[in-house]
């Protein structure tokens, strides 16, 4: 296969990754929007907030000029922050992308809008023919150390999901295909809530049983939005969602696990939050969820108990004991 020139926009852990991934037989360009730890990055090759202990190779290009990392790209990877995805895609409104394959990474919903990432992508650049989307169990830690992986790419173009599986597989990393973009989306944003919940459930020093009836039940509530909001519910036992929501909440790398663990003990949210320049992307997609489940007339219990906890000073276990008092229902 031949080499092609890939951007990778995002010097996070997951855009650090995939740039050292991609690396091996292509020519990648990792961009960010701050020259001062872009020049870091080049001086060090070592993603230090982000990927500590991860080289990144000299075959990746680390810069903080947009024009010249997408200029002549075949590919570009938009590995931004859900928070962050618009303000950086209008920047590439002056670039003509209609050709080119652009693959969605962040896995998050735009609180303000709610709007899935395809649409802000879209709703800025106008139709994106070759817009994918790659998601599923990926911990940036993981993929960097050639630790086997499975994820799923999803667009509306049949070829171009085919050409990323082409270019982003290889012995450790390998790409299922899909046509289902919004039940890809939902299931790699969604679970994030639940892996909250579970991590509640960890430090809480609750066991098995609850965190398996955590996962299962959390897993029907996002199943059950992902179908109202238009997603294939075949999807949502796959890659991006069963296998996503498995390893976010069993993986000491998940952040969204790791600050309901904090919460269950006792620690403030902004507190948590302010400690950390890491996206925990489940915070935003919370509030987000509430505000969905109300607009499409969805019971989503483990979502609003979070919601609870987060927002409204609740403790975790009045939580858990108001879920198990619910009224009794069938599976």
């Amino acid at each position: 296969m031949r080499s092609i020139k890939i951007a990778v926009l995002g010097d996070g852990g997951w855009g650090t990754a995939l740039s050292i991934l991609l690396s091996d037989k292509n020519k990648v360009y990792l961009w960010g929007a701050f020259p001062e730890y872009i020049n870091f990055l080049s001086r060090g090759r070592e993603n230090k907030k982000f990927l500590p202990g991860v080289k990144i190779p000299e075959t990746v290009t680390i810069l903080s000029d947009l024009e010249r990392a997408v200029e002549k790209t075949e590919i570009i990877i938009l590995a931004i922050p859900a928070k962050f995805m618009r303000s950086v895609v209008k920047r590439l409104k002056g670039f003509a992308l209609c050709q080119r394959i652009v693959v969605n990474v962040a896995k998050g919903i735009e609180q303000r809008t709610l709007m899935l990432m395809s649409e802000v992508i879209s709703q800025e650049l106008g139709q994106v023919d070759k817009l994918c989307i790659l998601s599923g169990p990926s911990h940036a830690e993981e993929v960097a150390g050639n630790i086997p992986t499975a994820v799923v790419v999803a667009s509306l173009d049949k070829k171009a999901a085919q050409r990323v599986q082409q270019i982003f597989s290889n012995q450790d990393f390998r790409v299922y295909a899909s046509c289902d973009i919004i039940g890809v989306q939902l299931g790699g944003a969604l679970k994030n809530v639940i892996a909250i919940a579970v991590g509640m459930c960890d430090g809480l020093g609750l066991g098995a049983n609850t965190k398996a009836a955590l996962i299962t039940r959390g897993l029907a509530e996002i199943s059950k939005l992902g179908t109202k909001m238009g997603g294939s519910l075949s999807t949502f036992s796959g890659l991006s969602g069963m296998g996503d929501l498995v390893a976010t909440c069993f993986s000491g790398y998940s952040r969204n696990r790791n600050l309901g663990e904090e919460i269950a003990q006792g620690k403030n949210l902004k507190e948590i939050l302010s400690k950390t320049e890491m996206a925990i992307e489940g915070v935003n997609t919370l509030q987000s969820v509430i505000k969905l489940a109300e607009r499409y007339n969805i019971e989503m219990p483990i979502s609003r108990e979070v919601h609870s906890v987060l927002f409204e000073n609740k403790h975790p276990r009045q939580a858990v004991r108001d879920l198990m008092l619910r009224e009794m229902k069938e599976e």
